[in-house]
């Protein structure tokens, strides 16, 4: 039953009750046929004033209607449109699929009285996602604030890389990648880990920061466990000079870098317990040192590592890296093992001040480097978040050299920052 049928059922027996109201019965005394007439005259008056009324809503009633479709299509076209502009890779609202981020470092260090402030590292995030299932992910790095010829810096790319879901659970992706070795590697932001300066092991011995051109999988197989299996570049480790054997130096950045010989790393991490990360990492190379003729140059990297964090706000870190060699170095001399380990405890405490949280931490690690040259050292320090994305760091390292037969004090200040 529509509007207009109520309306005039509503009309239709105001009339007939007002008709009842004035017809003869309602009088005690029979009317003449003077006021029967006065009687027909004012029933018409109110049959036309009613009939009037009833055209004047059955008109408003019918604009009413008429608005409600055309606002019910309009606001249709604009959700067409919207789904249109935010699928399309062309269309005005482009931006809504790109995100931006980095992160930055300064530090002040004093070794022994030697001292040095600098800009270490200025990063920037860029990605975007064409579809649900298709996106893009890249870094941009400035080194130590400047750059160019007989400058300190570098401009480097560490990371450029493509991805596409194969369904909810698996993805491949290709493209200018991190590693995902260790803790540092994957995850380097300096509001995220203790220290001025990255840790000794995962510096020297994965090393962090490291990125290979390649193309792999990645994804979850079961419930808090994750894995990437990645065939990419590989390293060029020097076999003469100053840097002979030293692995961080073998890094080629993916800069017109030799391909001869590629590499495969496969990882495992399981996140499945609240707070804590337990990984595992193993990487082939068939020539670490990218077709040198010295020696057979195969190598093979082994690493572990467990990351905790409690809800009190203890944690604990600790990783091993060892790397198997059969590489040659220095005219005959043989390097076959290089490894390294870390432990460190933390504790932060949540707004022990009126703005932030201060942790306190303290690390051990031992390194065995090229040409058997072993390192030990001890770093202790405090750092305060303003905001979990910004850190204020300060810590003290004593690092012994025994081939070296060097003992350093080093002191340093930290400032960090994300978006």
């Amino acid at each position: 039953m529509n509007v207009n049928t109520n309306i005039k059922k509503t009309i239709y027996l105001m009339v007939a009750a007002l008709m009842v109201a004035l017809s003869p019965t309602a009088y005690s005394e029979t009317p003449d046929a003077e006021e029967m007439w006065k009687i027909i005259q004012q029933q018409q008056k109110v049959i036309e004033q009613l009939q009037k009324k009833l055209e004047q809503t059955e008109e408003k009633v019918q604009v009413t209607e008429q608005k409600v479709e055309e606002t019910a299509q309009e606001v249709e076209a604009a959700a067409e449109a919207i789904e249109t502009a935010s699928s399309s890779t062309t269309g005005s609202g482009w931006w809504e699929r790109t995100s931006l981020g980095g992160y930055g470092e300064l530090h002040f260090n004093s070794r022994d009285g030697d001292d040095q402030v600098d800009f270490h590292r200025y990063v920037l995030y860029v990605g975007h996602e064409f579809t649900d299932s298709v996106r893009f992910f890249s870094e941009w790095e400035l080194e130590h604030s400047l750059a160019g010829e007989g400058k300190p810096g570098e401009v480097e790319l560490e990371q450029a890389w493509i991805e596409l879901d194969i369904n909810d659970n698996h993805r491949f992706r290709a493209g200018l990648d991190i590693l995902p070795i260790g803790i540092i590697n994957p995850t380097h932001e300096p509001n995220t880990f203790y220290g001025v300066e990255r840790n000794r092991v995962e510096s020297e011995i994965i090393p962090a920061t490291w990125w290979e051109a390649g193309a792999g999988f990645n994804g979850e197989f079961a419930p808090g466990w994750n894995y990437h299996v990645v065939l990419h570049s590989g390293l060029d480790v020097p076999v003469t000079g100053s840097s002979a054997g030293r692995i961080r130096s073998g890094r080629q950045k993916v800069a017109e870098a030799t391909a001869d010989h590629l590499a495969t790393t496969g990882s495992l991490r399981f996140t499945g317990i609240p707070g804590l990360e337990l990984g595992t990492s193993f990487q082939y190379q068939e020539d670490i040192t990218a077709g040198d003729d010295v020696g057979a140059n195969e190598a093979t990297l082994f690493t572990f590592h467990g990351d905790y964090k409690h809800s009190s706000g203890f944690g604990l870190r600790a990783l091993y890296a060892r790397w198997d060699l059969d590489m040659v170095i220095e005219a005959g001399t043989e390097d076959d093992e290089q490894d390294g380990f870390y432990i460190e405890p933390s504790y932060r405490f949540s707004e022990l001040v009126a703005m932030g949280d201060i942790g306190i931490f303290g690390r051990w690690q031992q390194l065995d480097l090229a040409n058997d040259r072993e390192e030990e050292s001890v770093v202790a320090g405090i750092q305060w978040w303003p905001v979990d994305q910004v850190v204020f760091k300060f810590d003290y390292e004593n690092r012994e050299d025994e081939d070296a037969n060097t003992d350093q004090d080093i002191y340093s200040l930290g400032l960090g920052f994300s978006f």
